[in-house]
């Protein structure tokens, strides 16, 4: 299986909202107070530092182009949350967000392939066939897929459709079957 051949030349992407943080399926994460992050997911972000040349954050953050929050807010989250993933000695390369509406013009959220495509400008080395996307949505799994990555769903409350490479419930234990 794939996970056998994982090395640093492989990329992690992952959704943010229900894989690295609580996701609030009554609105959005708008400020760090409301941030919290899923069980045991700091301890798996420093597993897949030490694997893991490049980790990318892809998430759709449409609550700012609803004006439901500022740009400024959620980088005031997104700040928060690598202080906290720093301080467990974990490492991000980037967080790539989709702040637009739905069906927006300029649309770059999941599964379309805007986030990637941006990623791998900014780090030539990732080859789409070498990476996994770790995510809780349909969306997230169809971006992967239609990439060429691997997929990994986080089990939530979604109700997901698309078939994902691997199922989870969290962050640790998929760390943990990348080290055994």
């Amino acid at each position: 299986m794939w996970l056998k051949e994982l090395d640093s030349t492989w990329t992690l992407f992952l959704d943010r909202d229900g894989v690295i943080n609580e996701r609030d399926f009554s609105g959005y994460i708008t400020n760090p107070k409301d941030f919290h992050f899923t069980n045991q997911c700091l301890d798996a972000i420093k597993i897949f530092s030490s694997i893991f040349k490049n980790i990318i954050i892809v998430t759709n953050q449409q609550g700012v182009g609803k004006g439901l929050m500022a740009t400024e807010e959620l980088n005031e989250v997104h700040s928060f949350m690598l202080e906290q993933i720093n301080s467990y000695q974990g490492k991000i390369s980037k967080i790539l967000s989709a702040t637009n509406l739905k069906g927006a013009i300029n649309d770059r959220r999941k599964p379309l392939p805007h986030m990637a495509l941006e990623a791998k400008e900014l780090f030539p080395e990732i080859d789409f066939s070498k990476s996994i996307m770790v995510g809780d949505t349909n969306s997230d799994i169809l971006f992967g897929k239609r990439l060429g990555m691997k997929t990994v769903l986080f089990k939530s409350k979604e109700i997901v459709t698309e078939k994902a490479d691997i199922e989870i419930t969290n962050l640790h234990e998929f760390a943990l079957k990348l080290t055994l």
